[in-house]
């Protein structure tokens, strides 16, 4: 044997860091690949991941998430790949990287900029961040507009007032939401790294 050539999939350098934030935050991962089982099961070992669909055409794909969608579960599929479009259109949330093809960036719901896989539990903190800052935003302005109306309703309280009142409600609203803004990088800089809760 005069030389001797292989070839293998190089993992990115954060994705098992990725892997074992989402798998802490109690989310169930899985590889979808179109590639041989022996060259998917390396990478599934070296980032974490057990669960591995392999040889997969990207029907099969969209088949493997419609099924767990069917099951009750929220799906959720991360992909830069042109045979990836139609699964992250068929997921949930479906995640392109910045770096993928065309028809993938316009398939999926959101676009990660920049090709860092740690951006991933980034951006499902501050989507949980989110959802909770508006249901405190919805929870205030109904309480606040139900005990304003009662008392306009029986004569307690006085138009200017309600105007003054008003206006402070909206600033708390406001301040609330403003307190997202701390989760947000520096311009070019990497997301943070944050606990997600």
């Amino acid at each position: 044997v005069r030389a001797r050539l292989e070839l293998a999939d190089r993992v990115r350098p954060d994705a098992a860091e990725m892997v074992s934030a989402l798998k802490g935050a109690g989310l169930r991962m899985g590889i979808l690949s179109g590639d041989r089982e022996a060259a998917v099961r390396p990478v599934a070992r070296a980032v974490g991941v057990t669960e591995v669909w392999s040889g997969l055409a990207p029907t099969d794909k969209v088949a493997a998430l419609s099924k767990a969608r069917r099951d009750g579960e929220v799906v959720g599929m991360v992909g830069d790949g042109l045979n990836d479009a139609p699964a992250l259109a068929a997921a949930d949330v479906g995640i392109a990287l910045a770096g993928g093809t065309d028809l993938t960036r316009e398939a999926g719901d959101v676009v990660l900029l920049g090709n860092e896989l740690r951006r991933l539990p980034w951006l499902i903190a501050l989507a949980r961040d989110t959802r909770r800052v508006i249901g405190q935003n919805l929870a205030w302005a109904f309480g606040y507009n139900a005990i304003m109306l009662a008392l306009a309703f029986f004569g307690r309280l006085h138009p200017l007032a309600a105007a003054v009142l008003m206006l402070i409600s909206s600033f708390f609203v406001l301040g609330n939401s403003l307190r997202l803004r701390k989760a947000a990088p520096a311009e070019g800089a990497p997301p943070p790294a944050r606990e997600l809760t």
